[in-house]
C-alpha cells in the first residue's frame, strides 16, 4: 500500500509537483493550488491510499521537489 498525504491548505501553486507527478497531482483553476487526484480530505490533510507501487518513484520526486515540504509519501 502507497500512502500519499498533501496538506493543500499550505500549498503556495509553485506547480512543481504536477511537473514530477502529473498523473497523481493537479492545480486547481479555482484557488491555484494543487490537487491530490483521487484523495479524500481529513482536517485540510489529502490522503490518497494506492496498492499501485508504479505511482513512488514519481510522488518521491514530487516530494523532494515541494518548496514547502507539504507532501509525504509512505510505503505499507
Amino acid at each position: 500500500m502507497v500512502i500519499v498525504t498533501l496538506q493543500r491548505d499550505k500549498c503556495i501553486g509553485c506547480n512543481y509537483c504536477v511537473e514530477m507527478a502529473p498523473i497523481q497531482f493537479q492545480m486547481s483553476k479555482k484557488d491555484g493550488k494543487s490537487v491530490l487526484i483521487h484523495s479524500q480530505n481529513a482536517k485540510g490533510f489529502y490522503t490518497l491510499k494506492s496498492s499501485d507501487h508504479t505511482i513512488v518513484e514519481n510522488c518521491e520526486l514530487a516530494v523532494k521537489a515541494c518548496p514547502v515540504n507539504i507532501i509525504t509519501i509512505k510505503e505499507t
